[in-house]
């Protein structure tokens, strides 16, 4: 026992070195994204003032094309945000050479989120952590278990650092790229996300990308408002998912251009979009900070602009991702969030349904139920505006409109945009191929699962699986063929090293629930 728990303090203190390198990479990695945001804002300035300006625009974003694209030819797992790598390096479905991707994706990240493409640096800033966790455990010559914990632990540093919120970035991690709260993997993934915030705070002076005011509780009377959001967001988060995978097949059939240049496109789009309209660009933290001083002159034409916003935000956010560039959508979604709260809210103000002081209410409200919609994870969007607004008075609206949000999609058909992302690039892992090398894979047995109440004799479980404990109520079981399996039980699978994804896979079919949200 005291071996064990020596083990886990060498973990712990282990997490907190990935927390404290994913804080200054992820750091170093906003820094970055700021400079070159700046650099393309005072270009596009200087060309309102003299055309020929546009000459080394339209050089400087080919270069930006053709290096990240370039980078994406040489290692495709660099494009896209890097959360569903992670998902699948953590089911044991995939395996990358974490320093190729960490430096790519950093400098990648940098050109292209700079540039004002409506794209995030949060899902990258995930994948610059789960690079960093797994290198640590590489230096430390980790077992693969502890490996993935130290992986989960750098994934909830990097965007942790990003948004400056820690319980967020070990939630989100847990809630959908582990979906095990195991507390090893709880606590480690905690420990490196404030620690890494701790960098990012203290060291570069960074602070919470957004951080609304909220200063009006939002009475019960006008709930109807908050079941009436949740519903457009569910639809229009589910139309979103939609436009994004649909986009991809449009892309797929473009043979003008090699698929690693794809990025050129967006790019191209970019350039009137930032000379007209340069507020609505990048990320969006900008455009939602710039909300509460907007909303405060409520007209109809304001809810039209706002409203034009979100259709020029959806239409290119989707051009942009699926072009396959490096960078995420974590950011950008919570920007469509609070245009369709603000723009539901001021028109609701125009038709005298609504207090204008509320409007900012519902801003808040938004981005989170587009999230839960889009990404489902419901508690981590309602722990994350809750950490970024810095106020518990909304935490009960908050939490009614990201879950009716969630409902709508789930009743649509809708899916987590991370499982269908991972999924599409999963690749079968071929039976035969034994390493001999013992891994493990720890499941929770949920209370619909078809494993309840059955012995472990009873279960075909799948080739070359052993189950070697069962943890239940803390306490650690050594199951025989009589034991029975039951609610909450948390089963830890030995199996071979090469055939953890299939495993995995098999279990999933073997629960008869998703594993994956």
């Amino acid at each position: 026992m005291e071996k064990e728990e020596k083990s886990k303090l060498k973990i712990l203190f282990q997490a907190l070195i990935v927390g404290v390198i994913a804080g200054a990479i992820v750091g170093l990695f906003r820094f970055g994204i700021e400079l070159t945001s700046q650099f393309w804002l005072g270009l596009f300035q200087k060309a309102h003032q003299n055309l020929w300006w546009f000459v080394a625009i339209i050089l400087g974003l080919f270069l930006v094309g053709l290096i990240s694209g370039f980078f994406v030819k040489q290692y495709p797992h660099v494009g896209g945000s890097g959360i569903p790598e992670v998902k699948l390096q953590m089911q044991g479905k995939l395996h990358l050479p974490w320093w190729s991707i960490l430096w790519r994706k950093l400098i990648g990240g940098i050109l292209v989120i700079g540039t004002g493409l409506f794209l995030g640096p949060e899902g990258p800033s995930l994948q610059l952590g789960s690079s960093i966790g797994q290198g640590v455990a590489g230096a430390f010559k980790q077992n693969k278990s502890n490996t993935r914990i130290l992986l989960a632990a750098g994934a909830a540093s990097g965007l942790s650092a990003a948004f400056g919120a820690p319980l967020s970035g070990a939630l989100f991690v847990l809630e959908e790229v582990f979906h095990n709260f195991s507390p090893s993997v709880w606590m480690n993934a905690l420990i490196g996300a404030i620690a890494s915030d701790f960098v990012v705070s203290n060291i570069f002076g960074q602070k919470p990308s957004l951080a609304l005011p909220y200063n009006h509780m939002f009475p019960t009377y006008l709930y109807w408002h908050l079941l009436i959001l949740g519903i457009i967001l569910g639809l229009l988060g589910h139309l979103y998912k939609k436009g994004l995978f649909g986009l991809k097949k449009i892309y797929a059939k473009i043979h003008i251009l090699p698929s690693w240049l794809y990025g050129l496109i967006p790019l191209a789009i970019l350039i009137p979009i930032m000379y007209y309209l340069p507020l609505i660009t990048g990320p969006g933290n900008h455009l939602i900070l710039s909300l509460p001083k907007m909303i405060t002159a409520s007209s109809w034409s304001l809810v039209g602009m706002l409203g034009a916003y979100y259709i020029i935000r959806i239409a290119f956010s989707i051009v942009s991702y699926d072009s396959g560039l490096p960078s995420g959508i974590f950011l950008p979604i919570l920007t469509m969030g609070a245009l369709i709260g603000g723009c539901y809210g001021l028109l609701m103000v125009q038709l005298g349904l609504l207090p204008e002081k509320l409007v900012i209410n519902l801003i808040i409200f938004s981005m989170a139920g587009y999230f839960a919609a889009i990404i489902r994870a419901p508690f981590t969007a309602i722990v994350l505006i809750t950490e970024m607004v810095g106020s518990l008075l909304h935490l009960m609206p908050l939490a009614v409109v990201a879950f009716v949000a969630l409902l709508v999609d789930q009743l649509l058909g809708g899916r987590p945009i991370y499982g269908q992302l991972a999924a599409a690039m999963e690749k079968p892992q071929a039976d035969h191929q034994l390493s001999g090398e013992a891994d493990q894979l720890v499941l929770p047995v949920y209370e619909n699962s078809q494993l309840v109440d059955k012995t472990i004799r009873e279960i075909s479980w799948p080739k070359n699986t052993l189950v070697k404990t069962i943890q239940r109520d803390n306490e650690m079981i050594i199951p025989d063929g009589k034991t029975k399996i039951l609610p909450g039980d948390i089963l830890v699978l030995e199996v071979d090293a090469s055939q953890r994804g299939n495993v995995y896979t098999a279990m999933k079919k073997l629960q008869g629930v998703e594993l994956d949200g």
